[in-house]
């Protein structure tokens, strides 16, 4: 069975992105989203126009592969080092309303959901993932004829 952990993850995060841009009303940058930085460790807003669909994107294969995650350790999980010229360099957390809003908008598309233990993908969320990554599996597998022996006959 081909999954996420099979694909390139640069791969499945433009094309997942590009299927959130299309199909996922529910999932539109807000307005904020164009001026501010996603932490104080970064000098300048995101270059992409794209990037929130990256990052919803991005956010949903980390639930896929990382089970119940918080917002707190998604914070962690896109942190970076700061760049100060005289003391020395720490890491910091990302700034967490982008997460979190981010969050809550694929929420109430139906693809994540909130349990104590922190957020987890549903059903369809998984399926999503999956379908694109089957998808994309195809794609190498036909450039990378050695990559076909992996696809099951039944989805071929």
């Amino acid at each position: 069975m081909v999954g996420v952990k099979f694909v390139p993850p640069r791969l499945l995060i433009e094309a997942l992105a590009e299927y959130l841009k299309e199909n996922v009303k529910e999932v539109q940058p807000p307005e904020w989203a164009f001026y501010a930085k996603t932490g104080c460790f970064k000098d300048r807003v995101p270059d992409d126009p794209d990037w929130w669909y990256k990052r919803c994107a991005s956010l949903l294969r980390k639930l896929y592969l990382y089970g119940p995650v918080g917002v707190e350790r998604l914070r962690t999980a896109y942190g970076g080092r700061t760049r100060n010229t005289m003391k020395r360099k720490h890491f910091r957390k990302a700034g967490g309303s982008a997460i979190r809003k981010a969050l809550q908008q694929l929420e109430k598309a139906g693809l994540v959901e909130k349990t104590p233990k922190g957020r987890v993908l549903t059903n369809k969320g998984r399926s999503l993932l999956d379908r694109i990554a089957i998808d994309l599996f195809k794609k190498l597998a036909s450039e990378r004829p050695e990559l076909a022996k992996y696809i099951a006959p039944s989805s071929a």
